[in-house]
């Protein structure tokens, strides 16, 4: 996710994020209760040329809002760790194979990266230069901190999008998590990656045989057949279950050698 100028600070009054009611049984067998939930403190507002980001605390974990849309927190990470994963899996067998990781978000999937020893060279593409501060000088180092030291770890100050157009580096595996799904994008811009053309970029960025790996808050069946037609192999989708609704998943799919 890339900012190339600096972003100011806003005075937006941030859009509500509903967040579900925690319940529980009482201790006499059974009467669900409902547990008010902590009220959000928004601890940074910053305004760039891709809208309004925003770093919240709610309780013990952070969330992060684009737009006024809820994009992800810190109180699970589950679909975000298999979404490295599954792609390390699928790869199979190769000595220290490269991943890109896009974006940085809470930072899940890079700290689990970079936690894995198999992986060789890990870049990092992030757009939002606030997503950046949080990690480098603020309270999502707690998460990342170390991965971001890691002789490995190469942070790019850039947008995804335009860097898998651009880019002249190839990877053996691309962990993608920009939006809440092919379906369902922060930003218009971001609709163009899961386009043919972006597909077509996604791919030349990957060595033969190279995995791309795609996280959704939901299944796109449109989204696979996408990726058929784009002359991927292999196409599949790992669900994570979630609390309530529909799963989380990763789409899966290999460059033929």
């Amino acid at each position: 996710m890339a900012v190339t100028t600096p972003v100011t600070a806003s005075v937006t009054t941030p859009a509500p994020v509903p967040v579900p009611a925690a319940t529980g049984d009482t201790a006499t067998g059974g009467t669900a209760v409902t547990a008010p939930a902590a009220a959000p403190v928004t601890l940074d507002r910053r305004e760039g040329p891709y809208g309004e980001v925003v770093l919240r605390r709610r309780g013990d974990d952070f969330e992060i809002i684009a737009n006024g849309t809820f994009l992800m927190d810190t109180s699970d990470g589950r679909s975000e760790r298999l979404l490295v994963d599954a792609a390390l899996r699928t790869l199979g067998a190769r000595p220290h194979p490269a991943v890109l990781v896009g974006g940085l978000g809470v930072g899940f999937s890079l700290a689990h990266a970079a936690a894995e020893p198999a992986w060789g060279r890990i870049a990092v593409v992030e757009r939002e230069e606030a997503i950046i501060d949080w990690h480098r000088e603020g309270p999502l180092g707690r998460i990342s901190g170390e991965a971001l030291a890691d002789p490995r770890t190469v942070l790019v100050h850039d947008d995804l999008v335009a860097y898998v157009r651009t880019s002249p580096d190839t990877f053996d595996a691309l962990c993608l998590d920009i939006d809440n799904g092919p379906d369902w994008t922060v930003t218009e811009d971001n609709d163009s990656l899961y386009s043919p053309a972006g597909l077509a970029a996604c791919a030349a960025r990957l060595n033969p045989g190279g995995v791309l790996a795609v996280w959704s808050a939901r299944p796109s069946a449109d989204f696979e057949e996408s990726l058929r037609n784009a002359g991927f192999s292999g196409v599949r989708t790992e669900e994570v279950p979630v609390a309530r609704g529909v799963p989380d998943v990763v789409h899966l799919a290999v460059r033929p050698a």
